[in-house]
């Protein structure tokens, strides 16, 4: 048996953070904490000792609770990712030709164009990626309703 219980995305600042993703994308803040200096998050994301981090989780819903969280560092330096980017979050969406534009106005986030998506089971839509402030990339796609 598996179960996925969430993504966590390393950002500098989650009230940025949550212009995009709470704000426009529409997930819901189940709870923000601040992070004990013995949070597994140092070690699991190698985060130095003198770093101080706020955590949230972000809810997708009734039905899909806490599924995206969000880990604020301060006080240290956060790398970019590199030119090959190693990982992507993927969300359908509905209303997304009319979504990118307000996407496109956030400040460091960056939306590249939108393309046709075929399915593998042959369905069409449209997908578009996103670079978040921090450099994350969300796969946003919408398939048609016929």
């Amino acid at each position: 048996m598996i179960r996925v219980q969430r993504s966590t995305l390393i950002v500098a600042d989650l009230e940025r953070a949550f212009a995009l993703y709470r704000d426009l994308l529409g997930f819901e803040v189940a709870y923000v904490k601040d992070s004990l200096p013995t949070s597994y998050s140092y070690p699991t994301f190698e985060i130095p000792a003198g770093a101080r981090l706020r955590f949230a989780t972000l809810s997708a819903g009734p039905a899909q609770p806490r599924v995206l969280g969000l880990t604020e560092v301060k006080g240290v330096p956060l790398p970019r990712p590199a030119s090959i980017r190693p990982a992507a979050l993927v969300l359908e969406v509905e209303g997304l030709p009319a979504l990118e534009p307000r996407i496109a106005a956030l400040p460091e986030v960056r939306v590249l164009p939108a393309a046709e998506l075929l399915t593998q089971d042959g369905r069409r839509g449209r997908e578009t990626a996103v670079r978040d402030a921090d450099g994350h990339v969300i796969v946003l796609y919408e398939i048609a309703r016929s």
